[in-house]
């Protein structure tokens, strides 16, 4: 591979992954905020969405204090399941992950609570139960705001930098995603390389939000 492109494609297969991660953690969790009730749950809402105003260091600074390798989760994890996030290209995954999670709980959220409970209601009057109801009614009726929320939080993985930096570090061919690629290269005086990658960068987080245009329900009208 073209050393040049190497961290634009780290990126994207981080930016993957993170995406991958926040749709299976952050479903339920829309989920759950939208259809239940129970004490303190606007703090657990809050708590969700904090990602979304924390400085980006202070956000991996949090993250190291808890899966770092000398602490005691980080150390269990590495001991026990041989995993290990701190200079490590999961660990840009992890980070990119947490700082992208409100973007797709948010428009989530939003997507569930719209969804007319009459027609989940109407399918449960059939025999439908809580799961057919959800995969067959639910899901279909909200996956536009599903679907726009996942697009912003691949952008927002796409381009991390701080969290990244604090918990993978930029290490060449390793954890050196393009953001911090083009960072170095503008330090080094190497315009050129950091067009590129800048250029790579914005094309997609564009194509991103244009997806998101595209998806996000008509005002007043689909859901």
């Amino acid at each position: 591979m073209n050393a040049d492109l190497a961290p634009l494609w780290l990126s994207l297969k981080v930016a993957t992954a993170a995406t991958c991660v926040v749709a299976a953690l952050g479903t339920p969790a829309a989920l759950m905020l939208a259809r239940t009730r129970f004490p303190g749950k606007g703090l657990v809402a809050g708590a969700l969405v904090l990602p979304l105003v924390l400085p980006p260091t202070v956000l991996g600074y949090l993250l190291l204090q808890g899966i770092g390798r000398r602490t005691w989760l980080g150390s269990w994890l590495e001991e026990q399941l041989g995993v290990v996030f701190v200079f490590h290209w999961s660990g840009a995954v992890l980070a990119s992950a947490v700082a992208a999670f409100p973007l797709f709980l948010l428009p989530a959220r939003g997507a569930f609570e719209a969804v007319d409970p009459r027609l989940e209601d109407a399918a449960r009057l059939l025999g439908r139960g809580e799961a057919s109801v959800l995969l067959a009614v639910t899901l279909p009726l909200a996956w536009r705001g599903l679907a726009a929320g996942l697009a912003l939080a691949f952008a927002r993985a796409l381009g991390d930098f701080g969290a990244t930096m604090m918990v993978a570090g930029d290490v060449p061919a390793l954890t050196q995603t393009a953001s911090l690629a083009i960072y170095d290269a503008v330090q080094a005086g190497d315009s050129s390389r950091a067009a590129w990658l800048s250029l790579g960068i914005a094309s997609i987080s564009i194509a991103a939000l244009v997806f998101v245009q595209r998806t996000l329900p008509e005002r007043g009208g689909r859901t």
